[in-house]
């Protein structure tokens, strides 16, 4: 085990934080699963969602909330959530410039809501936890896409159960098209994948356990890509471009190839990056997205893995999907010099602090009617997250972000492209040059977070308005009661 690692999982079982018990080999409850897989079940792709627009020119996506089984493990089945289906949901696909309007009836015994992760949007179509929507309700929200192309995901966001809604299966991809894109692999299911990358904890029958205890709350040893157990899928081009989502709730995996073979990251969370940048490894946590174009040759097999890292949610080394590449492949353009013209956020003159303790912001917990932060619309600021506590991550609504050092140092490359989610080691601390929108809405709060989802639930959030520049001073920083949910 790293120094790094154990002297922070050290200081853990010092603070009480986490008992002896949930020590299981090198790390707090997730000891990998390499070895193990025989990889023997085709990836599922979700389905494209990608209405035609109606005669009023806009594109209606309709979602349905609800309960199902689905066969997670082979012959048995676990109860299930799903959008449009038994467990996770259709990927969503629309154009900047596209008018989209979204219908999401809760066919669920519970409240819950639906937030669009990476979707730059008017905080009340945001969906995050004042949007709730009661069971047997739908939820209508509808706006103008106008974003850079994207890889973006949707995934509920009630406060306090969110780990639960995310963990039964309500997640799914939402990919943004421009007309700007360079040629790059674009054949969805083929040489445009998506690898929606999950851990989950079973019972013997199959059915998912829901422990969420400990530091982190769930870390599991089994992992789904797509929903899919032990995963394989067959390489039909010489290229192949992952788009890697972790939705996870508290995992962060270190990816690569088994060979350890060289390849390219050409975007993150809020779009391309300027250039491909060449990796062996990336570090992903929950709720970040990395796009990266892979090279085969003809025959060729590899096991695509995540690997046990430095920080105290990265234990154990696993095996995702075996890639096999068919014996004749199609030949794939060349990855583009240049991918993106967008130049990095630059740092405005503002500077916020944010400070990250156990389950708290700044020294609070999340309130409802508190509004934290006041914005003037089309800000750029800089946000400095320090971490005095153990690994989280930092997740921005509505925003992106250029992440401009780590502990003083420049990112790597991979990290210099458009952001809204990044992760905060340990006694680490980040400065970000942030981006914001132009809607202005005094009364309704778009959200920051820690992504590792039980830390959100225990109220490591908290709250932004973005309002017309000049009134500030003015703003209400409570809410009133409506729209209020406890």
């Amino acid at each position: 085990m790293r120094r790094r690692g154990f002297l922070a999982l050290a200081g853990l079982v010092g603070t009480g934080l986490l008992g002896v018990t949930g020590l299981t080999g090198c790390g707090a409850g997730a000891g990998g699963n390499t070895g193990t897989l025989t990889f023997t079940n085709p990836l599922r792709i979700p389905p494209v969602l990608d209405p035609k627009p109606g005669p009023d020119g806009v594109k209606r996506f309709p979602l349905h909330l609800r309960a199902g089984r689905a066969e997670l493990l082979p012959g048995k089945t676990a109860s299930t959530w799903g959008v449009n289906g038994d467990h996770l949901g259709p990927t969503l696909r629309a154009r900047r410039g596209d008018r989209i309007a979204m219908g999401v009836v809760n066919q669920l015994d519970e409240a819950t809501t639906l937030h669009w992760h990476g979707v730059r949007l008017p905080a009340v179509m945001d969906g995050g936890p004042h949007q709730m929507i009661a069971p047997g309700a739908t939820w209508n929200p509808e706006w103008t896409v106008d974003q850079p192309a994207a890889t973006c995901w949707y995934h509920p966001h009630p406060h306090g159960l969110t780990s639960r809604h995310v963990y039964r299966g309500l997640v799914g991809m939402f990919i943004l098209d421009d007309d700007q894109a360079p040629n790059l692999p674009n054949t969805y299911g083929v040489d445009d994948v998506p690898l929606i990358v999950q851990d989950k904890k079973f019972r013997p029958d199959g059915e998912l356990d829901e422990a969420f205890g400990g530091t982190f709350g769930l870390l599991g040893d089994d992992i789904l890509i797509n929903g899919t157990y032990n995963p394989f899928f067959e390489v039909t081009t010489t290229k192949v471009r992952f788009r890697v989502l972790n939705g996870s709730n508290a995992h962060v995996y270190s990816i690569g190839f088994a060979d350890n073979r060289t390849f390219h990251v050409i975007g993150s969370d809020a779009g391309l990056l300027n250039a491909p940048a060449p990796v062996r490894r990336f570090r992903i946590s929950p709720g970040e997205r990395f796009e990266i174009v892979v090279d085969f040759t003809p025959g060729e097999q590899v096991v695509l893995r995540g690997y046990a890292g430095d920080s105290d949610v990265e234990e154990g080394d696993y095996d995702l999907l075996k890639l096999t590449a068919a014996t004749t492949l199609k030949p794939s353009p060349d990855l583009p010099a240049t991918l993106s013209g967008v130049p990095p956020i630059a740092p405005g003159a503002k500077v916020r602090k944010f400070t990250l303790g156990g389950t708290n912001i700044n020294g609070k917990e999340m309130d409802m009617a508190r509004i934290d932060e006041v914005v003037p619309a089309g800000a750029r600021e800089v946000w400095e997250v320090d971490n005095i506590t153990f690994s989280h991550n930092f997740h921005v609504h509505e925003v992106a972000f250029t992440v401009l050092d780590i502990d003083g140092e420049a990112p790597p490359e991979h990290l210099r492209g458009p952001k809204d989610t990044v992760f905060v080691e340990g006694k680490t601390k980040v400065r970000l040059a942030v981006e914001f929108g132009h809607h202005a809405d005094p009364t309704t709060p778009y959200m920051y977070h820690c992504h590792i989802l039980k830390h959100e639930d225990k109220g490591m959030m908290g709250q932004f308005v973005i309002v017309e520049p000049g009134t500030e001073d003015r703003t209400p920083r409570t809410l009133s009661a409506k729209g209020h949910h406890h």
